[in-house]
């Protein structure tokens, strides 16, 4: 029998978060704090580190009415925290 379950249509809100995640990743990764997905290994690039907390910061002003409370402060704590590293580990160097 076939799935009779109705499916919904994509959210876009929901493809941001996705985004605004896999992004912050990729800040951690360049900011040295976690291995590369792809090489396992830890490598610091700040200057992308930089542009990919910028695309974070970015994609999250287009999530902010979107967000529940908890969210919203999970998020800008996320900023907080990737903001935070980013000046500790790069010495503020664009």
């Amino acid at each position: 029998m076939a799935d009779q379950t109705e499916k919904e249509p994509i959210d876009f809100f929901q493809v941001l978060m996705m985004m605004l995640e896999q992004s912050a990743s990729i800040a951690w990764q360049k900011l040295g704090l976690q291995p590369d997905l792809i090489t396992g290994t830890i490598h610091a690039d700040f200057a992308q580190a930089k542009v990919a907390i910028d695309v974070t910061v970015d994609l999250a002003k287009h999530l902010e009415g979107k967000l529940d409370e908890s969210d919203r402060r999970e998020v800008q704590n996320l900023i907080r925290d990737l903001r935070l590293n980013y000046v500790q580990k790069s010495g503020g160097q664009s």
